[in-house]
């Protein structure tokens, strides 16, 4: 099977990881930051222009969708694993500051929507 729109997921990666890494030594860490993200956003940068400028083929759009599809979960995954290790390992502090949000917008959330849900109509006839 073919895979179309691995090149532009390819090129969108690497400047991604190269521009992440630049941003993290230029505010002075030793680390990639947002990497992920600028990676993404060139994707989907790559896939306007290549749409504009009709360079891409159906196939290569289905090939395009199919790897945003499965991209951003594997993505958050991986993140999410790493912050819970990093989490775990840095002791109760950071596990407080992660469990938290998760509570109260457990919380706050179904009061805003009951807050906010649409009224019915009374037009029963």
């Amino acid at each position: 099977m073919n895979i179309y729109g691995i090149a532009v997921l390819a090129i969108s990666y690497l400047l991604g990881q190269w521009m992440g890494e630049f941003l993290g030594s230029l505010i002075g860490i030793e680390a990639n930051v947002g990497g992920v993200g600028f990676a993404m956003m060139i994707f989907m940068l790559l896939k306007e222009w290549l749409v504009k400028n009709s360079l891409m083929s159906l196939e290569m759009e289905k090939g395009i969708d199919f790897w945003n599809k499965l991209y951003i979960p594997v993505v958050i995954a991986m993140a999410a694993s790493l912050n819970v290790k990093s989490a775990i390992s840095s002791g109760t502090l950071a596990i407080a500051a992660g469990t938290l949000p998760v509570l109260v917008s457990f919380i706050v959330f179904p009061s805003i929507l009951k807050t906010f849900k649409p009224k019915e109509d009374d037009h029963s006839a």
